[in-house]
This record gives structure tokens, sequence and C-alpha cells, in this order.
């Protein structure tokens, strides 16, 4: 049985790694805020780009982008695996390494784009150390969006990759979050269905100059682009909910633990004074 010091020494970790767990939630909760607010704040954007280019495609008697071409036959597929920066929020980072190794099942040869440092070293554990890779958490999440698309859009344009497909998270919940993985190049027309899509009714005509095939053109650009940029807000504010989760956890964990050590440093303390009285008794009796 461990000794009531060795049982004090244990509370005491025990009480430090609670009061560690404690402030890393709190700073989990005000974060989410953050991230939640940005992420709502691009959403009537990425409805509207959506909208605009299914109502494009629709009306477009053709339109010659590599975006809605199919890629070069025989080219491995091109996986932007996102992740976040940081651990400690429980199976975040896992599930979603483990639905990029499910598509790697399928596409044997396909060629990986880490944004995050989880997923860097994700990536070169499966053995691509040499692939391009960026931070989740710059300052500037436009400009690293931009560069990921651009990355990606040259590669796909030049050949080296036929497709081009997003594994990052959703925060479904506070209290769940889910790995999702999405075909974005070659577009489809149903990919750009929102999850708030509106009713069909009657809409107003709309004139584009030059031409619908011409604005089409680059708005694609734009699309891909800023998908990336949702998705980037979209994993901080599911990360930071798994932090606050698990986090949240830890510290009850901690704090049950601190009771039932508390309970047992408390008996094996009565149980040394106990010891000391019955020898102290015996001593007198001897002597006596």
């Amino acid at each position: 049985m461990p000794s009531v010091k060795d049982l004090r020494e244990r509370l005491k970790s025990l009480k430090n790694t609670q009061q560690i767990t404690k402030a890393m939630k709190q700073v989990a909760a005000a974060k989410i805020r953050r991230a939640e607010t940005a992420r709502k704040q691009a959403r009537p954007y990425a409805d509207t780009l959506s909208e605009m280019l299914r109502d494009l495609i629709a009306g477009s008697s053709s339109v010659d982008h590599p975006f809605m071409k199919p890629g070069k036959e025989g080219a491995p597929a091109g996986l932007v695996l996102m992740t976040a920066d940081k651990g400690l929020a429980g199976a975040f980072n896992s599930n979603l390494i483990r639905a990029a190794e499910l598509y790697r099942r399928e596409h044997a040869d396909t060629l990986f784009y880490a944004v995050g440092t989880k997923a860097r070293n994700a990536v070169r554990r499966m053995g691509q150390s040499d692939r391009p890779n960026w931070a989740l958490s710059a300052q500037a999440k436009t400009d690293t969006a931009r560069e990921v698309a651009q990355q990606v859009t040259d590669d796909f344009v030049a050949g080296s990759i036929g497709s081009i497909t997003l594994v990052s998270a959703k925060l479904v919940s506070m209290m769940a979050q889910r790995a999702e993985t999405r075909k974005l190049v070659p577009v489809e027309p149903a990919e750009l269905s929102g999850e708030d899509q509106k009713e069909p009714g009657l809409k107003a005509a709309v004139e584009f100059a030059p031409s619908a095939e011409f604005v089409l053109s680059c708005l694609l650009p734009k699309y891909l682009e800023f998908t990336l940029f949702s998705a980037m807000l979209e994993t901080d504010a599911a990360f930071f909910a798994a932090q606050l989760l698990a986090m949240n956890n830890a510290t009850d964990n901690a704090g049950k633990l601190i009771d039932e050590l508390t309970i047992v440093m408390n008996n094996a303390r009565q149980a040394a004074i106990t010891k000391e009285l019955l020898e102290i008794v015996a001593g007198a009796e001897a002597l006596s």
C-alpha cells in the first residue's frame, strides 16, 4: 500500500493537472465563440456563391474551364487533409486521419496536401514527407486558403493529380463532430447544393457581362478558394468544441480521482496513527 507521503504527492499532482485542464477548458470556451462567429459570418457568402454557380451552370451552354472537365486519366487523386495544429481534443484529429487513410485505401496512388500540424505529421508517417503543408492556426486564413487553392489548382491543371478531394471536420453540435470527405474538383452541379437551398420558384432574370460563361470561369477558382477557407473555419470551431468537451471530461475525472485518493490517504493516515498507538501501548505494557 502506498505511504501517506506518496498519496499526498499524487494528490498534489492531480490538483495541478485539474487546474491546467480547467484553464484549457475556459480558453477553449472563449475561442469557440469567436470561431463560431467567424463561421456564421462566412456562411451567407458561401450560400450566395453556391447559388450563383448553380444558376450559371444551368444557364451556360458550355464552359471552357479545367474544373468542369475530368482530370487527366491515370493521374493520382489529390487529397487535402485538414486537421488541427494541436491535440488534447480527444479523437478529433484521429478521426480525420482515419478518414484520409480510408480514402487512400480506395485510391492507392493518393497525393496529400496537409493543412494543420497533425495532418503534416500523419502524411509524413504515410511516407510522403515531401508533400506541401500549411498551418491551420495562421493569422490570415484567407492567405492560407488562397495558397492551398493555388497549389492544388496548378497540380490539377498540369495533370499531376486527377481530382481534388477534401477531408475536414464538420461541427454537428457542441457535443458531436465528424470527419467529412468531399470531392471538390471536377465540379459537379449536384455538389453545389447548399444546406439552406431555397425552394424552387420564380427567379429574377440576371444578365451577365460579357457572358455567363466568362463570369463562371472567374467564379470557379473563387469557389475552390472559399470552400477551403470555410472548411478551415469549420475545422477550427469543431476542434475547440472537441477540446472543450475533452477538457471538461478530464477536469471531472481528475475531481473523481482526487476524492478517491483523499479517502485512501485518510485511511492510510488513520492506519498509521492506529499502528503507532498500538506500538506505544505495547511498549508501555512491556515496561510495566
